[in-house]
């Protein structure tokens, strides 16, 4: 008899787990929020440079000269960096696909360079080395497998650019003149690899701070001449526009914040819809600085040291979803993403 009981006090538990357990899939459907799967990278390095192929290839870049690839979904990753740049911070890295890949390292003078490989990271060939010791380049975009940009902060009053056409196998400098006068103090922040962006097969953008004004530089001939726009965010050393991404020529959000302050609660976010020439303030907004930023379709993904928001309408409404550090992010057009941050943390965007 106490047997039988306890029988079916067990079932009756039992249908009451299942119970709670279909009530709480049916809460979490509901919301719609991803989640962050970290992958193992078994590094301690801190990655601010990250380039997202597939739902299986990734590439990240970080401190340390550390450069790695995975091409199983996170499972396992294998450094690939280029031999005896162990002093150097790859802040950026554009890969094109499991094979291809150009990385950015910053830094004043000679620690400003970037590589390429052509063989997956087996060897690689230095083909940018930064001559001037005011020069500081700070991150590069591609708008297809050929043409790209390399952005430095200002050198005597302009912003400095470097263009490729052959898939970073060889670089130019841009005119100064190209640029319009940059503000006392204004400058790039090398912080998610995402200061200069592009979309479509002409038009670029280079987020700024550090002046009077957070501004956004726009060019829509491919570099060749850039105009300057006004943001709403915080300007001052440590705080600008630290990342912009347009889903279309004409749709984007710049994002940042003052990360000497990273709670301090914001706006550092605006949307624009006319290619980046007005920039507006959402109602509602990530409550704090976030460094990295990226589209999944017609979703912005935003991430920081303080956690991670979604925007379901362009950037006029914002959800956070992790508190976890992530300092980059970046999706692919089929809407697979990472993030990397400090401590070695990479991680998948799942669903």
């Amino acid at each position: 008899m106490r047997q039988d009981r306890r029988m079916r006090a067990v079932r009756a538990v039992l249908v009451l787990l299942a119970v709670l357990s279909v009530a709480l899939s049916g809460v979490a459907a509901a919301t719609g929020l991803p989640s962050w799967r970290l992958t193992p990278t078994g590094v301690s390095a801190q990655f601010r440079g990250l380039s997202a192929v597939s739902a299986h290839v990734a590439w990240v870049s970080g401190t340390e000269g550390t450069v790695l690839r995975t091409v199983d979904g996170g499972r396992s990753w294998a450094a690939v960096g280029p031999p005896g740049t162990g002093a150097l911070e790859f802040r950026d890295i554009e890969a094109f696909d499991a094979d291809h890949a150009v990385v950015l390292s910053i830094g004043p003078g000679s620690d400003s360079r970037i590589y390429r490989t052509d063989d997956a990271g087996a060897h690689w060939r230095q083909t940018f080395g930064n001559p001037d010791q005011a020069a500081f380049y700070d991150c590069l975009a591609f708008f297809d497998p050929w043409r790209g940009l390399a952005m430095s902060d200002p050198v005597d009053g302009r912003f400095r650019m470097q263009a490729t056409s052959d898939g970073g196998r060889s670089w130019r400098q841009l005119p100064d003149d190209a640029f319009p006068p940059a503000l006392p103090g204004e400058a790039g922040f090398a912080a998610s690899g995402q200061c200069v962006s592009t979309s479509g097969p002409f038009d670029a953008w280079l987020a700024t701070g550090g002046g009077a004004r957070a501004r956004v530089l726009h060019s829509g001939d491919g570099g060749r001449h850039w105009s300057a726009s006004d943001t709403p965010l915080p300007s001052s050393a440590s705080a600008g526009v630290f990342a912009v991404a347009f889903r279309t020529p004409w749709q984007g959000v710049a994002i940042g914040g003052d990360y000497a302050s990273p709670d301090t609660p914001g706006p550092a976010v605006a949307f624009s819809g006319d290619r980046g020439h007005r920039w507006h303030t959402p109602q509602q907004y990530p409550p704090g600085y976030r460094s990295g930023l990226a589209w999944r379709g017609g979703t912005v993904v935003a991430v920081g040291p303080g956690g991670s928001d979604l925007s379901h309408d362009g950037g006029h409404a914002w959800t956070p979803f992790d508190t976890g550090s992530f300092d980059t992010v970046d999706c692919t057009p089929t809407g697979s993403c990472w993030a990397g941050g400090v401590d070695g943390r990479v991680a998948r965007l799942v669903p």
